[in-house]
């Protein structure tokens, strides 16, 4: 069977260490062209993959006519970059948030359909194997009624992993829309749905600049979030965290709490009400720390879906839920009210 034919738009930290090498090293694939808007890092990154480089998707999409694209932009050519993308019949995988609006995640979804092409949202979390086997557990009913939770994903800033550092878009609210929400809280809010299997019908947020100098997105969040069968908690997305990542989640129940993350040796950790306690040895969650470059298994699963012709786990569908937490928050902050979803 020929080699499914990619091109990665966006050669930025995030295509570097996770799109690019992935793609590289999967057998039913071949990396044919890279795009950036900076000729010499599209150059760079070209020669190392063997690709032909781009500075313009629209006459990569034309004159290369990949199978399917990797979006690696500014939050705010997430949706464009991708109508595009799926409107020249390339099977889509766009970074997270997948937009910046209810609006365009609408129309991401609607580009996908008519054009009977896949569109997946990156969010990695649901592959870590710590969530996986807590989702099972939950589902199998060993950890009761769940009662609450809490999670939270910080770091230093995106300045100690962008290849723009301190001048990244990251920072600039025209380009990235929203600051630590945006980057890590979507992952969370995106990672609670899959391990509750609800959706969230409330949000407040509280949502500050407060760690970061001259930009005007957050950095500092803290949301609480209630589920459809009644589960309340908390999330927090943070810039802040300058001395060690937090990546941690623990879920409340009936019969037993679940720490994943949590500990430096266990990443699962199940205490029993009994007093009984299973730690798990399942490997480390992906980080952007040196070393913490794991494989995120969502480049594996996005050419599964069009190998096979199945539908991704996080679909466009799948995303816009995740992103309409973060929107519920942010209108939360602005409002001072609680949001319904």
């Amino acid at each position: 069977m020929s080699k499914l034919r990619v091109a990665v738009i966006g050669c930025g930290s995030i295509a570097k260490n996770r799109h690019l090498g992935e793609f590289n090293s999967h057998s039913g694939v071949e990396i044919v062209a890279v795009c950036d808007i900076i000729e010499e890092r599209a150059q760079e990154i070209a020669l190392q993959y063997g690709a032909k480089a781009y500075t313009s998707y629209e006459k990569l999409f034309e004159v290369e006519k990949p199978d399917a694209v990797s979006v690696c932009l500014p939050n705010y050519l997430h949706a464009p970059v991708s109508i595009a993308a799926l409107q020249a019949g390339c099977h889509v995988l766009c970074e997270k948030p997948m937009a910046t609006s209810r609006v365009e995640a609408t129309e991401m979804i609607e580009a996908a359909k008519n054009n009977n092409k896949k569109l997946m949202i990156a969010h990695n979390q649901r592959f870590v194997a710590s969530h996986a086997n807590a989702r099972d557990l939950i589902a199998k009913g060993e950890v009761g009624k769940i009662y609450s939770f809490r999670t939270a994903f910080g770091h230093g800033g995106p300045e100690g992993w962008s290849v723009d550092g301190k001048d990244s878009w990251f920072f600039n609210k025209e380009q990235a829309f929203i600051g630590a929400m945006g980057d890590l809280g979507v992952h969370k809010a995106d990672l609670l749905r899959y391990l509750l299997g609800e959706e969230f019908v409330e949000v407040a947020g509280f949502i500050e600049t407060s760690a970061k100098e001259n930009t005007d997105v957050d950095d500092n969040a803290v949301c609480i979030l209630k589920s459809e069968s009644g589960v309340i908690g908390t999330l927090a997305a943070s810039w802040a965290y300058t001395a060690k990542e937090d990546n941690s989640t623990i879920i409340y129940g009936e019969h037993a709490t679940l720490r994943l993350e949590d500990d430096p040796n266990y990443s699962l950790i199940v205490q029993y009400k009994n007093g009984e306690v299973v730690n798990y040895e399942l490997g480390g969650i992906q980080s952007n720390a040196e070393g913490g470059q794991t494989t995120t298994h969502i480049i594996e699963h996005f050419v599964d879906s069009i190998v096979q012709d199945t539908e991704p786990l996080i679909n466009g569908e799948e995303g816009m839920k995740s992103l309409e937490v973060i929107l519920a928050a942010l209108e939360s902050m602005e409002t001072k009210r609680f949001t319904k979803i």
